[in-house]
Order: structure tokens, then C-alpha cells, then sequence
């Protein structure tokens, strides 16, 4: 697992995102096909977050306050993603319920949705109690939206001129969050399982 300084991170954490912005959920299923192993990039100086609200799924406040006193795993996406969301949530869920077995100290899983305008907080719910793992939904204004992705790297487009049935290109990286919601570590995609199960019971032993 690779360290950086905060003076680097954000720099480097973009170029690791960049690659994989229109490779993203898409109605034409344009997916990495990158075989190598997915890793885990961990900052030294973790980063604060910035104040943003959105709404989670069951209709309370998603915000800093939120993701603190517990590890937080964000992937975003959108309900209408036909590939990378869901296999990505499964993915993090099936690592979940590895690590169930020997920890106490489990990771949340969060789905932001950067699909506002079809994904209501109704929606949402019933989309992430579809996964056999506990997941937390949460979306909201786009404007909010902006506040959390762009501190944390995140790359999203809405291709609306697709039609009713447009796609959102996105980074399809994982976040990690850690108890004092600070930005602490990002998997990159590809994504592995097993990748998960091995390194989230290091990251969070350690801090």
C-alpha cells in the first residue's frame, strides 16, 4: 500500500481517477477491462471534509456529522447504472460479510447517487435494500452533490442528451472515510473482493 503526503494526494488521487471517468456506468456497457489488482492508495495526513447536505435513504440528514465515529466506504453512481454500480456494491458487500465473521469493526457502505433528478430518496432505498449487505443510500441537490465530490476527487457527467434513458459517466473508485470523517484512503478501480477483504482490516487497524 502506497503513502502520500496531503500536499500530493488530491493531485495524485485525480490522475488515478482520470482513466476511469467515462468507464463508468453506461448504457453501452463501457467498462474497464484492466485485469491487474486493484490497490488501496492511504494518505499520511488524512483531510477534513468540508460541510455538504444531502438526504439519506431513510430520510435523515447525510452530512459531515454523519460520517463520524464510524469508517465509511462512498461509491458513487446512480440506480440506472446496468454494470459497475451493482457489481461494485456487491463486491464491497460480499467483503462485508467476510469480515463479519472474524471483526466487530465494520466499514459502512454508502451509494451516493449522482443522479438526482431520477433518483428520489424512495428509490434509492429500495435500490440499496435490494443487496444482501446493509447499504446506505443518500443524494441530493446537485449543488451538494459538487460540495463532496470535488473535495474528494470524484468525476461525474450526465449524458442527458442521450434521451429519457441517458447514462452518467463517473470514477468508479471507493472512498474511504475514517471515524473523524476525513478523507483517509481510495481504492482505485478495477475492483476485487478479495482485494477488500485484505486490505480494509489493515487500514482501519491501524488508525
Amino acid at each position: 500500500m502506497l503513502k502520500l503526503t496531503k500536499k500530493t494526494v488530491l493531485y495524485r488521487v485525480t490522475l488515478l481517477f482520470l482513466p476511469i471517468l467515462f468507464l463508468g456506468c453506461s448504457s453501452d456497457r463501457s467498462v474497464n477491462q484492466n485485469t491487474k489488482n486493484t490497490f488501496s492508495t492511504i494518505l499520511d495526513n488524512p483531510i477534513s471534509l468540508n460541510e455538504f447536505n444531502l438526504t439519506a435513504d431513510d430520510g435523515t440528514e447525510f452530512n459531515v456529522a454523519a460520517l463520524k465515529n464510524k469508517w465509511s466506504l462512498l461509491f458513487f453512481g446512480y440506480t440506472h447504472c446496468p454494470d459497475v454500480c451493482p457489481l461494485t456494491l456487491h463486491q464491497l458487500g460480499q467483503a462485508r460479510r467476510v469480515l463479519s465473521k472474524s471483526s466487530d469493526v465494520l466499514p459502512n457502505i454508502i451509494m451516493i447517487s449522482v443522479d438526482p433528478d431520477r433518483d428520489t430518496t424512495d428509490i434509492l432505498h429500495k435500490y440499496v435494500s435490494s443487496f444482501s449487505q446493509p447499504i446506505i443510500g443518500a443524494t441530493g441537490l446537485a449543488s451538494e452533490i459538487d460540495k463532496l465530490t470535488s473535495q474528494l476527487g470524484i468525476f461525474y457527467k450526465t449524458n442527458k442528451e442521450e434521451g429519457e434513458n441517458y447514462s452518467v459517466s463517473h470514477s468508479a473508485a471507493v472512498v474511504m472515510i475514517n471515524k473523524n470523517a476525513e478523507f483517509h484512503a481510495v481504492f482505485s478501480a478495477p475492483h476485487s473482493t478479495e482485494h477488500f477483504i485484505s486490505d480494509l482490516p489493515t487500514i482501519m487497524a491501524n488508525n
